[in-house]
């Protein structure tokens, strides 16, 4: 077995160019399998930890105004485990040296003492002190962004009234890990502030003595969640109740389940692919490799190697090229989740959150990159240790060669010696050309697919803040308001127009499936917030059927035409019946959209409104914001501008990053599949380009056989890379659709470009490397004829 050793370890040198390509492509998928799964761990860990400790609320409910006294019929209910109301409200605050408007949450705990459930985790300071109004714990995201500690001082307007409030401490909560704006989709830590007082300060200030407008409830184990939000549902709709919700609903905890799905996603979609990849390369490069060596399988046969020995040699070949992949994956993917660590502790604001690649981690990626070792190797060893040793000592048969269709085509002065020579080749082993050009396609593939996320990712940004979001300032009132409240709006310094809207929390039902969302009353045509059709053409609003996203049609299985029962939970809570009368199509959120009016007449109520859409002349901003502090019945201000660019943030940090490493393995991989493809070619065909510059042929004719050889499988695998670029981008673009965004399908010029300039660049950096080969060929050793 030692002679079999070193001629491994020989043949491990001699491929080590071959070998590292191969190890990269391995290492890609291991990286990306490494990078999701040690994600998805910490995430999911930091997050049961964190509930399980701080006693996160299984079930919310929302309502108008409710006496404390019913909260021991809730208790009796059955499936209720522990139960808490408390007052929650929205306010603005003013920080010091910062002049932008900020918004504030509100929520009460028990006077100078911790809740029962959604406790605070206190990062400094303490909580208030009992009997004292002025003092709150404030989001440690917010005092981060702003600097603030235990002792400073805010300023905010509680229910129509200038407050001084004093910071008793610093915290963090379950309820709010991932901190957002309830109108936004991505945190903005300094415009918006979570803060909690003692339950008397807040009641009194909001006229919520002995109520409350938010419970708080976990379940018994094995509880029915339905059964027991049906009972909430019914014993407080006499008190304004707007239904109950899981956690499903809940806004922090969605958006982390969100997140941890993705990271499920691509720790299974994209692994996959690169592994089918490196599958597919090692068959190619194993088969085609060992080929060369039949003369040696031959000679080590017929002096007694058995075939279990041969295997095993060749096994071990493979095996450490992929145990090298599979290590450098590793390396990276624990340094690439190292990076992430830092950004997801300041998306999502846990305790403590350990980034450790763990060991059932480990032993998952090797046995799937040894499944794909197993499925690319078994069939090419198999044929070179089962072929008897007379018949492999043989050198093979010589081929028949025949003028091709496409030299009968083509003049034979464009063709030339070396043209014809190439054509006659690759037709005299056409499955060899095509597993080279099915090869070089996937690298393009994977290419056009990194390419395409960096462009969608743009255009939905841009569809949704140029496109659909054309105001500068969204105004959310304390509570409904007389739409005259729009004349005062237009008359504010700056404001150049105003669009009013009515927002009422409403549940779609159609057959057995129901979303709770919220229905948006707007403008017949509305221009500040348009909505639009599939080709981004802006669409009037029906006169009296709703207008649905089609992500949110699709969940509701419901088609243009179909009647939609929907039950308002707000006001008389009537429930109604209406057509759905189009479709839209929205990169952010679901949406259900109907005229004010007409949500007006649905409320039974006059024209009320919600909220305005403001468009700003932006030299004017600083004194449109002084002239809102004054309006105590504006509840939150928020500003487009710094939603987009939050979002964009975001996106550059996560999914761009992404995408960029992406490109990089998928180039790293073009250059893997060109490069082995090259170096086994040209031991195939050593014997032959030798014997030609034997018979005259000059060093740069023979170089133009076999880099018009590469050329032409390059070019020829351009078209089927795309095709196969398409339907991965389709693939990934389903994948990554939820409720929170969607990409669009978005494939550019510039996709199909990066796909082609990518694989033509590796093949002319493989073309430069043959080149010198050529060169430094033996003609004597490589013309010694086989006997």
């Amino acid at each position: 077995m030692m002679t079999l050793d070193r001629k491994l370890t020989r043949d491990l040198w001699r491929l080590r160019g071959q070998a590292l390509a191969i190890a990269v492509v391995i290492a890609g998928g291991v990286m990306t399998l490494i990078l999701s799964v040690t994600t998805l761990e910490a995430l999911s860990g930091a997050r049961e930890r964190f509930y399980a400790s701080h006693h996160f609320a299984e079930v919310f409910a929302d309502v108008k105004r409710a006496p404390l006294g019913v909260v021991p019929r809730l208790q009796e209910i059955e499936g209720v485990n522990l139960i808490e109301p408390r007052v929650q409200a929205a306010m603005r605050l003013s920080v010091a040296g910062f002049d932008d408007p900020v918004r504030g949450l509100a929520q009460s705990i028990p006077d100078g003492r911790q809740p029962m459930l959604n406790r605070l985790h206190l990062v400094a300071g303490g909580l208030p002190e009992p009997g004292r109004d002025d003092q709150a714990v404030v989001s440690d995201a917010f005092a981060e962004a702003h600097g603030l500690v235990p002792g400073d001082s805010l300023e905010a307007i509680i229910d129509g009234r200038r407050v001084r409030l004093r910071l008793a401490g610093i915290a963090l909560s379950p309820e709010f890990l991932y901190q957002v704006a309830p109108t936004d989709l991505m945190p903005d830590y300094q415009r918006y502030a979570v803060l909690w007082m003692n339950q008397r300060t807040l009641a009194n200030a909001f006229g919520m003595e002995g109520a409350f407008n938010r419970l708080t409830l976990t379940l018994q184990a094995g509880a029915q969640r339905e059964a027991v939000i049906d009972a909430l549902d019914l014993a407080l709709a006499r008190y304004g109740g707007t239904g109950a919700w899981t956690r499903d609903d809940q806004p922090s905890h969605r958006f982390l389940e969100e997140e941890l799905n993705q990271q499920r996603i691509q720790a299974t979609v994209l692994p996959t692919i690169f592994l089918a990849v490196s599958a597919f390369l090692l068959h190619v490069v194993m088969g085609r490799l060992i080929q060369t060596q039949r003369e040696q399988v031959a000679v080590l046969k017929a002096f007694g190697y058995r075939d279990a020995e041969l295997a095993r040699h060749f096994g071990l070949l493979a095996g450490m090229i992929v145990l090298l992949g599979w290590a450098l994956g590793v390396a990276l993917g624990a340094w690439a989740a190292s990076g992430m660590a830092g950004l997801y502790r300041d998306y999502f604001r846990f305790p403590e959150m350990p980034f450790r690649v763990p060991l059932w981690a480990l032993a998952l990626s090797l046995a799937v990159v040894a499944l794909a070792t197993l499925l690319g190797t078994w069939q090419a060893v198999w044929q070179a240790v089962s072929r008897p040793p007379a018949e492999a000592m043989r050198p093979p048969a010589p081929a028949r060669f025949r003028r091709s269709w496409l030299e009968r085509v083509l003049p034979p002065a464009l063709l030339g010696h070396e043209g014809r020579i190439v054509l006659r080749h690759l037709a005299r082993h056409p499955a060899k050309a095509g597993l080279s050009v099915a090869g070089i396609a996937l690298s393009a593939g994977l290419l056009m697919m990194g390419a395409y996320q960096l462009d969608a990712v743009e255009a939905m940004i841009d569809q949704q803040y140029r496109q659909v979001l054309r105001m500068d300032m969204e105004l959310t009132f304390a509570e409904a308001t007389p739409a005259r409240a729009a004349g005062e709006l237009r008359h504010l310094p700056g404001v150049l127009a105003v669009e009013t809207w009515r927002r009422v929390p409403v549940t779609l039902i159609h057959g057995h499936r129901e979303e709770r969302t919220s229905l948006l009353g707007m403008e017949p045509e509305p221009q500040l917030r348009q909505v639009l059709d599939g080709d981004g053409r802006p669409q009037r609003l029906p006169e009296a059927g709703l207008m649905l996203t089609r992500y949110l049609a699709e969940s509701l299985d419901a088609r243009v035409g179909d009647q939609l029962e929907v039950a308002i939970m707000e006001g008389q809570r009537r429930h109604v019946t209406l057509p759905l009368a189009a479709l839209v199509d929205e990169p952010l959120g679901v949406g259900a959209y109907l005229t004010r009016e007409r949500l007006n007449a649905l409320m039974g109520e006059g024209p009320a409104i919600s909220g305005a859409w403001l468009l700003v002349d932006s030299d004017r901003r600083e004194a449109l914001n002084a002239a809102l502090w004054k309006m105590p019945g504006v509840a939150a201000i928020g500003r487009l501008d710094q939603a987009e660019r939050g979002i964009r943030d975001y996106l550059d940090e996560t999914i761009l990053l992404f995408a960029a490493i992406f490109v990089a393995i998928a180039t790293s991989i073009g250059f893997g599949v060109v490069y082995n493809n090259a170096r086994i070619t040209f031991a195939e065909r050593a014997r032959e380009l030798a014997t030609l510059q034997v018979l005259g042929y000059s060093r740069a004719e023979v170089s133009r056989i076999l880099l018009g050889e590469i050329a032409l499988l390059t070019l020829v695998a351009i078209p089927p890379g795309w095709a196969i670029g398409i339907v991965f981008s389709r693939l990934l673009n389903q994948a990554f659709s939820s409720d929170l965004f969607r990409i669009p399908l978005v494939l550019t010029p510039q996709a199909f470009g990066i796909a082609a300039s990518g694989v033509l660049a590796a093949s002319l950096l493989v073309a430069l490397l043959v080149v010198r080969r050529i060169g430094r060929l033996d003609k004597l050793r490589v013309l010694k004829a086989v006997e």
